[in-house]
């Protein structure tokens, strides 16, 4: 009796422990569910941030306002001429010189040039005309832009202004705030002494700065400083200066907003800044010198085109593989591969009969311009700078394009010159103006520089654009025929052999 008595408690406190036991456990594994599902929840939400966070970093743009000077500052030939006589200090051979630059420069008669030079005051420049210039290239189109996009000047968080060769105290960026009236805790960055690719590298300045400042909006605005900086002696490498550059700028607005996307033309998609300037050969290239007389102005070699091109591979070596479909990019490699095969068997070929002292094949070096990759696959549209017709030609064959391609560089070259950092923008607004640009398209754009740099981005057209903005009045006569220069035609006298023998006055010289 006493046995089973015994034997029954301790199955009552068996089963005691053991539904004690499925308790406990029952109760760990709801709990393990509960911290289980939180952290899917946490996870979910930091993911969540993270692609709000990703989505607040965009860098779109809302507009972009060119500089048109006045009419009375045009530069046809028979000014340009007038404004060379007055150098006393060029002979025969410098005037030579300027016909055939001019005559290839790719420039036409309708840039412009600063009031002071047309006024005979380009060798004693004075502050007052300094400010005068860049002024009115400024609020000329910051007007305009805060027009167009009816945004007012208390609105902007960041503003950046690129000039290279003017930096005065106070800033130029504190003369913009002071004449808007704009927000105390705006932020202001002056970029100088960039040169023409300045205008990226201020963009890629914003485009970071968006990335720890959210809902914000941007201006850049992009010019340069000609009247004072003109070159008065007879350095033919720095004569060329003269020749190429022309006023003009751009202000541009960006944001980062979200709530503004469907306001947006272009998004920026990819960015890339290559500095080469540890290269002698490149960092000299185009160097702000004074000549042996001591006349102050820009020295441009014959290795510019060079150096471009040496950058421009660099920096794109880089930006292909992000811009490139990935079909695009295993064709290249298995090209190139096999290309390289052939070369190093015809390599063995040539030493197994001919030994070291026989024909040698130099291995392929991998070089964008010139690897085969087809760029057109990843982009619609090709933005070069407009520097001069070299630099254009150079970078033309080099990416391989076609006159399609490089005709809207070609034509803001013709039409506007070389404008420094705001030459980008009129290309781009001749790809507007003739209404080459529908949604979805992707523009590379390739700005080249002194230093030596080339910063290169890319963009994604939001929206069909059809705006002619700066080229309104002329946007209907380009493509013109024939960019024949007018130079040639009036002024090819000056290469007749018999005038080496003759003494001539030039200051006396009048243009009808």
């Amino acid at each position: 009796m006493s046995v089973s008595i015994y034997r029954e408690t301790l199955t009552l406190e068996i089963n005691h422990k053991y539904s004690s036991s499925k308790n406990s456990f029952q109760v760990m594994e709801y709990l393990l569910k509960i911290l289980c599902l939180f952290s899917l929840l946490y996870s979910i939400l930091q993911l969540f941030k993270l692609i709000l966070k990703r989505r607040n970093q965009s860098c779109y743009m809302l507009a972009y306002e060119c500089f048109k000077p006045k009419e009375e500052t045009k530069l046809n030939t028979d000014t340009c001429v007038r404004i060379v006589l007055r150098n006393r200090n060029l002979g025969l051979d410098e005037f030579r010189f300027l016909l055939k630059t001019m005559v290839s420069s790719g420039i036409g008669e309708n840039t412009y040039c600063p009031k002071n030079v047309l006024e005979g005051r380009e060798a004693c420049p004075s502050l007052k005309g300094t400010y005068e210039e860049i002024d009115e290239i400024m609020f000329d189109t910051l007007d305009g832009l805060f027009k167009k996009t009816r945004f007012s000047p208390s609105e902007i968080d960041i503003l950046v202004v690129n000039v290279s060769l003017f930096s005065p105290i106070p800033s130029l960026t504190s003369r913009i705030i002071n004449r808007y009236k704009m927000r105390e805790d705006v932020k202001v960055f002056n970029l100088a002494g960039m040169g023409c690719s300045a205008s990226v590298a201020a963009i890629d300045l914003v485009q970071q700065l968006f990335k720890t400042h959210e809902n914000s909006l941007g201006i850049v605005v992009s010019t340069e400083d000609l009247g004072s900086h003109w070159y008065c002696g007879k350095d033919k490498k720095m004569m060329l200066s003269n020749c190429l550059f022309r006023s003009g700028g751009c202000s541009m607005l960006f944001t980062n907003k979200m709530e503004l996307k469907h306001k947006a033309i272009l998004k920026l998609k990819h960015m890339e800044r290559t500095q080469y300037g540890a290269d002698d050969e490149a960092y000299n290239c185009c160097i702000q010198v004074e000549d042996e007389e001591g006349f102050a102005g820009f020295r441009l070699t014959k290795s510019l085109v060079k150096s471009a091109a040496k950058a421009l591979t660099v920096n794109l070596q880089t930006m292909v593989p992000k811009i490139l479909p990935l079909w695009e990019l295993v064709r290249f490699f298995t090209v190139s591969l096999c290309n390289s095969m052939k070369k190093i068997q015809l390599e063995n070929i040539f030493s197994l009969f001919f030994g070291h002292g026989g024909k040698t094949v130099k291995k392929p070096i991998f070089n964008v311009l010139g690897g085969g990759i087809n760029l057109k696959t990843g982009i619609e549209h090709f933005c070069v700078h407009p520097g001069g017709k070299a630099v254009v030609d150079g970078v033309g064959k080099g990416l391989k394009l076609n006159d399609y391609d490089l005709e809207p560089a070609r034509m803001a070259l013709h039409r506007w010159g070389n404008t420094s950092a705001g030459g980008l923008w009129y290309v781009l607004g001749y790809m507007e103006a003739k209404k080459r640009l529908k949604k979805g398209d992707r523009i590379l754009m390739i700005s080249l520089g002194a230093g030596f740099k080339c910063n290169s981005c890319v963009w994604e057209v939001m929206k069909d654009l059809s705006d002619t903005n700066v080229w309104k009045d002329s946007i209907e006569s380009y493509p013109p025929p024939l960019l024949n220069n007018p130079f040639k035609e009036k002024f090819n006298w000056i290469n007749d052999d018999f005038l080496s023998f003759v003494r001539l006055d030039f200051s006396r010289m009048k243009i009808d």
